[in-house]
């Protein structure tokens, strides 16, 4: 069974820069293999070739069933969860967590299951607060905490987020995170070869995949999840609040907050476009009605033509509110802690 840390890291908007940063920080004997979550739509990832061209150990998109070697870096391939298990890495479709897949809680709780105190978990530059469950997951299990400074992030909402909940061991720049992690995973591995392998409790010996989420039922509310319209039950990890649906759709209270304004923002998008093409339908109408000289019918079409067009500057307006709104949520998401 391999002795040696895992390193888990997620990031979001801002990530690229701050993960081609760390990577350069690396040392090429790195006692630790290294599992990186970047929130990201590009299929297939740009990642690895970024990573590998900033620093000195080898990059590679995770492959279902890998063997983990310490000294590498495992990108998240687009479009799949990442999970870690003792001695192999596994990729599984699964419901998407705060609208994204991969996502970064899934791979955290995974290596807080299989590695226990060897896990280090990292949160970098991101929006709203992903990452923070799954850091919760990672210090129960004894593992190690690590944030990247706020205050030199591009998107300083998920470390900010991560050090209101979590009991962050470690609040560092990029510069200095390199070097950390580095001692730090040495650290872990000493202790491993001196003490031999404590995590022995049947908790901490998954040989296989195992995605721990909280078990409990929850409490059912009155939202609707954001992706399928299921009803979303409350979930406490500690003193963090969370949203999940039967299906298995998973959010922080920041992340369902925006894919709700997304949501409106969208059907107010389709129903604009509906009032707005039955605008000018009737004015053709009202033109062709004219034409035959049938006046009334193109007095009428002209009628429920201008009522459609008041109609559409209300909804514009609406729209526009909402347009609003998710943009102050992800300011918001940027001052503030979640």
């Amino acid at each position: 069974m391999a002795d040696h840390a895992i390193i888990v890291v997620g990031a979001s908007m801002g990530g690229v820069e701050a993960l081609t940063t760390l990577a350069a920080g690396l040392p090429p004997d790195l006692p630790a293999a290294v599992f990186v979550v970047l929130h990201t739509t590009a299929r297939p990832s740009f990642l690895p070739d970024i990573l590998r061209r900033a620093g000195n150990l080898p990059v590679a998109e995770v492959s279902d069933g890998g063997v983990i070697q310490a000294g590498r870096i495992y990108v998240a391939p687009a479009g799949h969860h990442l999970l870690v298990a003792r001695a192999h890495m596994h990729v599984v479709e699964g419901s998407r967590e705060n609208g994204f897949r991969p996502a970064i809680d899934p791979l955290f709780r995974s290596a807080a299951r299989a590695y226990g105190r060897r896990a280090i978990g990292v949160v970098l530059s991101g929006m709203l607060d992903d990452g923070t469950a799954g850091l919760l997951t990672i210090k129960a299990r004894g593992g190690l905490a690590v944030v990247q400074d706020p205050a030199e992030a591009l998107a300083p909402s998920m470390p900010k987020s991560a050090l209101a909940y979590v009991a962050v061991d470690y609040t560092v720049s990029l510069a200095e995170m390199g070097p950390l992690l580095a001692r730090l995973a040495a650290k872990a591995t000493r202790r491993t070869m001196e003490d031999g392998d404590m995590e022995t409790a049947p908790e901490f010996g998954a040989e296989r995949p195992f995605d721990e989420i909280n078990d409990h039922v929850g409490i059912p509310t009155r939202f609707s999840c954001p992706e399928c319209n299921g009803v979303l039950s409350e979930l406490r990890e500690g003193t963090l609040l969370r949203f999940r649906c039967q299906i298995g759709h998973t959010y922080s209270p920041q992340s369902v907050l925006a894919a709700q304004t997304a949501a409106t923002q969208r059907a107010l998008s389709s129903a604009v476009t509906a009032v707005n093409e039955r605008g000018i339908l009737l004015r053709r109408l009202a033109l062709e009605a004219d034409e035959r000289q049938d006046h009334l019918a193109s007095r009428r079409f002209e009628a429920r033509a201008r009522d459609a067009e008041e109609r559409l500057s209300q909804m514009n307006h609406l729209l526009y509110a909402a347009h609003a709104s998710l943009e102050d949520s992800e300011e918001g998401a940027m001052d503030e802690p979640a």
